[in-house]
């Protein structure tokens, strides 16, 4: 990924200036501490203007309707103080004009507003893109006083430059560099050396002589690209190895940077997923140790009703008080010791052994309850972790979330996975909701469901409205599709079930996706 430079937003600022300049400020929306949506309104048609200072791919573009549906921009109940602040101050107001300082990488929108008083005031909002110091800041430029900061810059973070309300605003301190296109001699260390020309740009002009340099600096004969592989772009195509030729400047941007931004979204929140389910689904397994371990003792409880039953049958021959006792098990055919307590007679002893093992076969009853219902939960969890890992769109860790979190199921945020073979339609879950709602919504007596054996993965479905006989070559076919969404998608074989979705139940109070079957077969899958 290559980051946000002087000549792009000098490009962006060329092909969108007619828009800006008498363009009205509609609304203002903050989906969170770091980027920020203005709703621009100018010659018959609004725009939602984009600007990310997000120190990993700061950026500024207008929001194209494809991009803002894959970036899925939540907006907070409760917005931010500087959003309010902007609110306040510039809503309603009108676009004077724009301006990007020279060799700047700073967005000047100058507005006309009013103050409380109803007095008109001249402000600007100044978007700064530069890396981790990237900030919005809002000014008065009659006083050139700063109103306030997306966030502020104390002294301990910039001696040269604080930034918060009251302050005056100044520009970044000057560079000591050349202006490339007012120079004519040798070209070396463009990026240290040389004005407005970052280092990805000075990477893919390296070969390029200092009039052809100079040209595309003029921003002469712009043909924005993106790589085929989405690495870097470029205003000029002949700079990349495999170009992807884009409209204009702003589909350039917001296409490059909301690939780039779904990419580390959706690591981060598979990350913040896989950090909520992984400890449960730990938990549950610790538990269910627990339960194995204590299973094992309570197994001890058939033989308290032995020694019971071989004391009441030999209670004639016994002595009372006794302290041990040798008696033959007539199933095993052996001598077994029993320790008795002396302080009881041999019949309050077989009582002591009965009652220990009424006490023992009820705990043995509750553990079994226990560990099949735990047994569940980690089953379910293992589900959870394993649509974490193939989830590849935000849309889809989205649900998660929501499921994680136990919200309301809903069909229309779910969109199912979809598959065709002759002409009959596949439906595949790729998480627990989709499963469920496949099972409990979408499907019909008749249609035929596949998962694989005693393994993690989607729930796939043959839709057959007709009631038809389905040909084995579909039933392969499927099979391996469920085979495909699944934990065992690596394995050289998997076994995978199929039924009619008649013979499915969904449990009272089960978790989501979760379903027992009946009249089942299965097929070994390589």
């Amino acid at each position: 990924m290559i980051t946000f430079d002087y000549l792009t937003l000098k490009a962006f600022f060329e092909e969108n200036k007619n828009f800006f300049e008498n363009a009205r400020i509609q609304k203002i929306q903050s989906p969170s501490r770091r980027d920020l949506i203005l709703y621009l309104r100018a010659l018959g048609e609004t725009k939602k203007l984009y600007i990310n200072i997000n120190p990993q791919f700061f950026h500024i573009c207008f929001l194209t309707k494809e991009n803002e549906n894959k970036l899925k921009l939540e907006i907070p109940k409760q917005p931010t103080m500087f959003c309010m602040l902007l609110r306040k101050y510039i809503e309603n107001g009108k676009i004077a004009k724009v301006n990007v300082p020279q060799y700047e990488r700073i967005f000047e929108i100058f507005i006309d507003a009013y103050n409380e008083m109803g007095d008109k005031i001249y402000l600007c909002l100044s978007i700064e893109l530069m890396g981790k110091y990237s900030n919005i800041v809002l000014y008065n430029t009659d006083t050139n006083i700063i109103i306030g900061c997306c966030h502020n810059v104390g002294e301990e973070k910039s001696r040269e430059r604080e930034m918060a309300g009251l302050l005056p605003y100044t520009y970044p301190p000057k560079q000591f560099k050349i202006d490339i296109l007012n120079y004519n001699g040798e070209i070396e260390n463009l990026n240290q050396n040389f004005y407005g020309i970052s280092k990805a740009f000075a990477a893919q002009i390296k070969n390029c002589t200092l009039d052809k340099i100079q040209s595309f600096m003029r921003l002469d004969k712009i043909s924005p690209s993106i790589n085929r592989d989405f690495s870097e772009y470029s205003l000029f195509s002949e700079l990349l190895n495999v170009p992807i030729a884009k409209h204009s400047v702003n589909d350039m941007i917001s296409d490059y940077f909301t690939y780039h931004q779904l990419k580390i979204l959706t690591s981060n929140l598979k990350q913040n997923l896989f950090s909520i389910a992984y400890p449960k689904y730990k938990k549950q397994s610790g538990t269910l140790e627990k339960i194995e371990k204590q299973l094992k003792k309570e197994e001890k409880a058939k033989t308290y009703r032995l020694y019971g039953d071989l004391l009441m049958a030999n209670l004639h021959t016994l002595h009372d008080y006794s302290k041990t006792v040798v008696l033959n098990d007539w199933n095993t055919n052996e001598n077994v010791e029993i320790q008795l307590d002396e302080t009881k007679t041999i019949k309050d002893n077989a009582n002591r052994f009965y009652k220990l093992y009424n006490k023992s076969k009820h705990s043995s009853e509750k553990l079994t309850e226990l560990k099949e219902k735990t047994l569940s939960e980690q089953k379910y969890l293992e589900q959870i972790l394993f649509t974490i890992e193939q989830a590849d769109s935000l849309e889809m860790l989205y649900e998660i979330k929501s499921e994680l979190q136990e919200e309301k199921i809903t069909e229309q945020k779910s969109t199912i996975l979809e598959d065709k073979f002759k002409n009959y339609k596949i439906l595949i879950g790729r998480n627990n909701k989709q499963n469920d709602l496949i099972v409990s919504k979408l499907s019909d007596k008749e249609d035929l469901w596949f998962h694989t054996k005693d393994c993690a993965g989607s729930h796939v479905l043959i839709k057959n409205p007709e009631k038809k006989q389905i040909d084995d070559e579909t039933i392969l076919y499927c099979a391996r599709l469920a085979k495909k969404y699944s934990k065992a998608n690596l394995s050289p074989k998997a076994g995978v079930i199929y039924t009619y979705r008649k013979n499915l139940k969904k449990p009272p109070a089960s978790n989501l996706g979760y379903v027992t079957y009946k009249n089942e077969t299965e097929i070994l899958v390589d």
